[in-house]
């Protein structure tokens, strides 16, 4: 086996900083004539390259097996493992970066040049060698090998950067889940019976966690109040402005609900619902400041009578499913929450008879598109509901999911799906 090291000048390896080596660049010469090997390896020497000569093939797999090369020099024609050989197998050994390899020929039939190319040649000299050319060469392969490693750092940057991100996401994506289930817990009660009528709830955010909300709250023994909010956009945000207004329209902490008041008995009394928009209103644009709004459709129901009141501010117009399958629209429209100053809110009286139902819903059903991009709208929305009319409140509210759904096309609803249906007995 002839194996050996030449190293170059100090003066002359300041030279391969230019194209990005701040080292000595190791290069295998392999060549079976030894003065033809020597030539070069004290060129090579002169031009600042650390040089290790091989005699064969074999020598040099060996050599690589200390060494990881950067670039190569070897002759084509050599006895036992030729040079088309040896790059094939150079080419197939791991490492790290990338393998830079010139073959010596004196070949020149354009099918043996593409048989190097096919093995991985990168580069070809006619020999005898010219050494002008060599340096060439060389300079361009390690142009090649500069911008081969500068983009490896650039990918295990990137590769740091998405793993850091990929920690982020997690950690983002259990404090969302631990936000949904606080949000689930805001509505805990999907189904809630006061005696003269039930409450049945849907919430289905298009997200983690979304910016609808549904519930009811005792006034006194007689009366309800009914709501159902959809606060503008998605995440985080519109989630955290949920779980404050469900904090100001709950039941279990009445002396922070902004519907109600203390009556003239010194007894539990309640605000028309057109003044709990107006307070709601006030509260948003006085009080939060916020850059958000939200439009929702309240409602108090007296459960002794059937007689409601409600107010609608930018939300779907309320329905009131009759007994008998019919399927009427209330309320006039109004102005959302939180976007104009000193806004009034129109009330809408009506009457329920037993077995009559009251819906609130968001724009997420009557707005659900189909994979067309065609709207469900309020339309097809009634349509449903007649259809769903034999249904209890809480299988009629599953298979509102389920037509949707089949609108849809299958596809995720792109907002959140919310409706409260109040079931009214009498006594």
């Amino acid at each position: 086996m002839v194996l050996s090291v030449t190293e170059g000048s100090a003066a002359s390896v300041g030279a391969q900083t230019g194209a990005g080596f701040s080292r000595p660049l190791p290069v295998l010469v392999v060549d079976d004539s030894t003065a033809q090997r020597r030539v070069l390896a004290l060129q090579l020497q002169r031009w600042g390259y650390r040089v290790v000569e091989a005699a064969s093939g074999e020598d040099a797999l060996r050599a690589c097996q200390a060494t990881d090369f950067e670039m190569v020099v070897s002759d084509w024609m050599m006895p036992g493992m030729t040079g088309l050989e040896f790059c094939r197998k150079f080419k197939s050994l791991p490492r790290d970066g990338y393998g830079y390899f010139i073959l010596l020929t004196s070949k020149s039939e354009k099918a043996e040049v593409a048989d190097g190319l096919e093995v991985g040649a990168d580069d070809f000299l006619s020999k005898p060698v010219s050494l002008t050319e060599l340096r060439a060469r060389l300079r361009a392969g390690e142009r090649i090998l500069g911008m081969q490693r500068e983009l490896v750092q650039k990918n295990r940057l990137i590769g740091t950067t998405l793993d850091e991100l990929q920690k982020l996401y997690d950690s983002l994506d259990r404090d969302l889940i631990e936000a949904r289930k606080l949000q689930d817990g805001l509505m805990r009660d999907r189904f809630r019976d006061y005696g003269g009528g039930t409450v049945s709830l849907l919430l289905k955010p298009s997200g983690h966690v979304g910016g609808d909300l549904v519930g009811s709250f005792a006034i006194d023994d007689q009366r309800l109040g009914l709501f159902s909010v959809d606060v503008s956009g998605h995440g985080v945000a519109s989630a955290m402005m949920t779980a404050r207004l469900a904090g100001l329209l709950s039941g279990g902490s009445p002396d922070q609900n902004i519907a109600l008041k203390t009556g003239a008995d010194g007894g539990r009394d309640a605000y028309p619902p057109a003044v709990v928009a107006e307070r709601l209103n006030r509260l948003m644009l006085e009080d939060l400041q916020v850059d958000q709004y939200f439009t929702i459709a309240y409602a108090e129901v007296n459960i002794a009578t059937g007689a409601f009141a409600l107010t609608q501010a930018g939300h779907p117009h309320p329905m009131v499913l009759r007994k008998g399958g019919k399927v009427e629209m209330l309320g006039e429209g109004g102005l959302p929450i939180g976007l104009i100053d000193g806004a009034i809110y129109a009330q809408t009286l009506g009457e329920l008879r037993p077995g009559d139902r009251l819906i609130l819903a968001s724009d997420g059903m009557s707005e659900c598109p189909d994979p067309a991009g065609n709207e469900l709208g309020s339309d097809g929305l009634l349509a449903l509901l007649a259809l769903n009319s034999g249904l209890s409140s809480a299988d009629l509210l599953q298979a509102l999911v389920w037509d949707l759904s089949r609108h849809a096309g299958g596809h995720e609803f792109p907002d959140d799906v919310s409706a409260l249906i109040f079931d009214y007995r009498g006594e």
